[in-house]
């Protein structure tokens, strides 16, 4: 799955697809502070594909160590 560079903005299932974690595990990265959501009128999350992109480059980069 591709992701744009410009700062779309994914919900967590679509945040949990990339990481292969269940969508809730999503949300408690969120309310911990790991990854930033954004809130919308309704009050579901989005996140930022570009901050998501950069959370697991990091998170690839760790792992092959």
């Amino acid at each position: 799955m591709a992701i744009q560079t410009t700062d779309a903005l994914l919900t967590p299932a679509e945040v949990a697809a990339l990481f292969r974690v269940n969508p809730k595990t999503v949300t408690r990265w969120a309310r911990a502070g790991k990854i930033s959501a954004i809130r919308t009128l309704g009050g579901h999350r989005r996140f930022r594909a570009s901050e998501i992109k950069r959370a697991l480059d990091h998170m690839e980069r760790e792992s092959s160590y």
